[in-house]
């Protein structure tokens, strides 16, 4: 009989190991990432990405190489190495199963678009919020993200878009929600015992992991939607759907400003009005009610429901 590792040891060291375990793989990925852009394009475009210095020539690929080497890429091989090797239990700790009414893909697909008043609320409420003066320097650092996400969000033609959307769409969220909706919301599940205590604690973490202060709000919003709908469906599929369609969306509405097909600016948060914002959380919470409903009534119960029934 096979020992499942993850039913011996207690949540908090499994949460401690999983970190321990990403942090150690991230930065393995990284000497390699590095390693493979320097093999190719010279130690000089890896200081210009240091520097943001994006003109000079293949500095930009050397970033890809960086950024898929030394993080995402990690990120899943942390994910799965925890799943498979340390907790034993990867249809538990990954939740990758498709056993799960279809129509909640639609609801999943309707919801994210509602929800976009109120992400702009929630990002307008956190513009607002001030910094100590001890951590201001984490502006600086939000500065520095926002230029590295520009030089790879440079799309000149519809291929460099169809990548993006791919790598920075697809990619990134089966990676994200391995980690944050497989993995760690579990660990919180069997800590908390509770559903919604495992799905909060989880979008907290997953909006902190991103190191960006003023976009705190509406990304832990979206790590509380995404969370949900794993909880209820038992299925990672249904998050990776919606992280998709926000992140995708987001690439290719930016291809389509900066070449002029559309005139409304992706990044401008002031597009809705608070009957608009009042509208869309109404809309989602009535939503995720059917959402819900239709996954009582299938069956079997989700593990995940019968430990907070």
């Amino acid at each position: 009989m096979t020992v499942k590792l993850g039913n011996q040891l207690h949540p908090a060291l499994q949460f401690l190991i999983f970190i321990l375990l990403s942090i150690a793989i991230i930065f393995i990925g990284n000497i390699i990432g590095a390693g493979i852009a320097v093999a190719l394009y010279g130690m000089h475009a890896v200081l210009d990405i240091g520097q943001l210095k994006f003109a000079a020539p293949h500095v930009i690929d050397a970033l890809w190489i960086i950024q898929i080497g030394g993080t995402t890429l990690p990120i899943l091989a942390a994910s799965i190495f925890y799943a498979f090797v340390v907790a034993r239990e990867p249809r538990d700790y990954l939740k990758p199963g498709f056993r799960f009414p279809w129509v909640l893909m639609l609801l999943v697909f309707v919801i994210m678009f509602i929800s976009t008043p109120l992400i702009e609320f929630l990002s307008n409420l956190n513009q607002k919020m001030a910094l100590p003066h001890f951590l201001y320097w984490m502006r600086a650092k939000e500065d520095e993200a926002q230029k590295l996400t520009e030089a790879m969000l440079k799309m000149k033609t519809i291929w460099d878009m169809i990548k993006d959307v791919l790598l920075i769409g697809l990619l990134t969220a089966i990676v994200e929600e391995f980690m944050f909706r497989g993995v760690l919301q579990t660990i919180f599940t069997r800590w908390t015992k509770n559903t919604h205590a495992a799905v909060w604690i989880t979008a907290i973490l997953f909006s902190a992991f991103h190191m960006q202060f003023f976009g705190f709000l509406p990304r832990m919003m979206l790590g509380v939607l995404f969370g949900y709908f794993v909880a209820w469906s038992g299925s990672v599929w249904t998050s990776v759907w919606a992280h998709f369609i926000n992140n995708g969306t987001a690439v290719i509405a930016t291809y389509l400003f900066r070449n002029k097909t559309i005139k409304i600016n992706p990044d401008d948060q002031h597009l809705f009005s608070y009957g608009a914002y009042i509208f869309s959380l109404a809309v989602i919470i009535f939503l995720f009610f059917i959402y819900r409903k239709i996954t009582l009534e299938r069956q079997p119960i989700p593990e995940i429901d019968k430990q907070t029934s």
